[in-house]
């Protein structure tokens, strides 16, 4: 049965990076049979991420490998400058949220503000149906609900799905993923088969804008705060009773849950528990003091558009790649959620995205916060 004998053959728009999961989802669209157009988003330039940096994704070299492989393809190529897009909605964001003392994932609004908003809306004006992604994840029609599902892909070990909780039934009517039902190597193998130049083509680890991992220097450059935001100053590092114990370098250079650099020397290891960015101190424990019983979200998205209040049983995955722990979900009418995990888990650094599931089904998430 082929896995898109529920969707009509129909034009689609194919986001395509450069990447081999990309150009491989293309063929395989083309293969379906469908009319397929490939897309590919200018982000930024030089100027936003320093001259004398390499992008690790992005970039000209990208933009290249993609018009290869549309060449191949036979397919159409479209380049959308969507600079002003990224900078408003993921690099802006990303920054005042690390400058509020959160530790915010700009991977995910990438995705649901570039990937699905802002894409969907240039597949609206080309008249095309559908948005096509290389996202190992899959989807749904629910035939007793009437409701599209976002599920799991096939390879859990490289399921993207986690930063997808955004989409809503509108997007998913759109969406296609025609790679979710592989495994990383099957698509390495269709890619050499089919002689890509890019089948052996590394993934990018780093945040596309920020590739060396600099944040504190990226940050002070975008934002021009040249040290003058109290988040780059040093402060007293302390511990749960209020005892110095040393100083920090600038509460901007400290995460959540971190352990190495923070430089000071104790019996047993110890963790970043909190940012008081009210008196500049930084707040350390050991690991066992960072477990919690539960967890409050705000922004919450849920996929089937039900926002009733009700709790229910599943999983819950607070990054990317952590497992999924069990936990029970219970969602407010006003967006906010509140999840119970059935043992102790190591605290989300507020601003991190936690997700739910059920089974293989993303029910939704919601954005990490501090308890009202």
């Amino acid at each position: 049965m082929s896995n898109y004998d529920l969707v009509p053959i129909a034009d689609v728009l194919m986001a395509m990076s450069g990447g081999v999961d990309s150009t491989v989802a293309a063929f395989l669209l083309l293969e379906e049979g469908y009319k397929t157009a490939g897309a590919t988003m200018k982000l930024f330039d030089d100027q936003l991420i320093g001259e004398d940096i390499e992008s690790g994704c992005c970039s000209l070299d990208d933009v290249m490998d993609v018009r290869n492989a549309c060449a191949k393809l036979g397919i159409e190529h479209f380049v959308f400058n969507m600079k002003k897009h990224f900078r408003h909605d993921v690099v802006d964001r990303f920054c005042d949220a690390y400058i509020s003392g959160l530790t915010p994932n700009p991977c995910i609004d990438c995705n649901r503000y570039l990937k699905f908003e802002a894409l969907q809306q240039r597949r609206r004006e080309l008249g095309a149906t559908y948005v096509a992604t290389g996202h190992y994840a899959r989807r749904h029609f629910d035939e007793a609900t009437g409701k599209w599902q976002l599920l799991r892909a096939t390879d859990k070990t490289k399921d993207q799905s986690y930063v997808l909780y955004h989409l809503t039934q509108d997007d998913l009517s759109h969406m296609l993923f025609p790679i979710g039902h592989l495994t990383k190597n099957q698509v390495r193998e269709i890619a050499h088969e089919q002689r890509f130049n890019n089948a052996d083509k590394s993934e990018s680890q780093d945040i596309c804008f920020i590739p060396n991992g600099n944040y504190k220097d990226f940050i002070e450059r975008y934002k021009e705060l040249n040290g003058r935001d109290s988040l780059f100053q040093q402060g007293d590092i302390v511990d749960i009773e209020g005892k110095k114990l040393g100083c920090h370098n600038g509460l901007i250079n400290y995460t959540i849950g971190q352990r190495r650099g923070i430089g000071i020397a104790s019996k047993e290891p110890l963790y970043v528990l909190e940012k008081n960015l009210a008196n500049n101190q930084l707040v350390v424990a050991p690991q066992s003091a960072l477990f919690e019983s539960e967890a409050y979200l705000s922004d919450v998205n849920i996929i089937s558009g039900n926002y009733t209040e009700r709790a229910f049983v599943g999983e819950v995955k607070a990054g990317y790649r952590q497992a999924p722990v069990a936990a029970r979900i219970e969602i407010a009418k006003d967006r906010t959620a509140h999840v119970h995990y059935d043992a102790p888990h190591i605290r989300t650094a507020p601003g991190q995205s936690i997700v739910f599931y059920v089974g293989d089904c993303v029910v939704g998430g919601g954005v990490c916060c501090n308890k009202n």
